[in-house]
């Protein structure tokens, strides 16, 4: 019995992933930078409300290079971000309303529970492996584009 009930686990997470949510129960959305290298797609996890937003990366071992996670504010917002429990080494994107990048924390430090804190408003923080953005030169000034800015790709 628990073979099946483990194989209708994974066929339920399998569906899950492929109807636009992601491992952690989350919804999915397709993200598009302008870069100067030419456009960076990534496909991102949403964090809209409290919990997900709280919980963000924790735990993490792995994360593709194209994947990220976008923590969203229903308005712009003075954030501070940290590290704890996050074993990987994130690049933190913080996202004007207009979808244009404020600035970006490079290569935060893992478990780190020192503050990464936005330099103004943001509507949103895109969260990627360490290092991502400086190999795809994504830059202060580059536009974002997804449906929270209201220019979806």
């Amino acid at each position: 019995m628990r073979p099946l009930l483990a194989a209708f686990a994974v066929c339920a997470l399998l569906a899950a992933c492929s109807h636009g949510e992601s491992q952690a129960g989350l919804p999915t959305a397709k993200i598009v930078i302008d870069t100067h290298q030419g456009p960076a797609t990534f496909k991102v996890e949403l964090a809209a409300d409290d919990a997900s937003r709280e919980r963000g990366l924790m735990y993490r071992t792995t994360l593709a290079p194209d994947a990220g996670m976008l923590f969203e504010f229903s308005k712009p917002a003075q954030v501070v971000f940290w590290m704890k429990n996050t074993p990987l080494s994130l690049d933190m994107i913080f996202i004007k309303q207009d979808g244009t990048i404020s600035t970006i924390a490079s290569d935060t430090i893992p478990y780190s529970e020192d503050n990464v804190p936005a330099s103004e408003p943001v509507r949103a923080v895109l969260e990627i492996d360490g290092g991502r953005a400086a190999a795809l030169d994504i830059q202060p000034g580059d536009r974002v584009h997804g449906a929270i800015f209201g220019n979806a790709p």
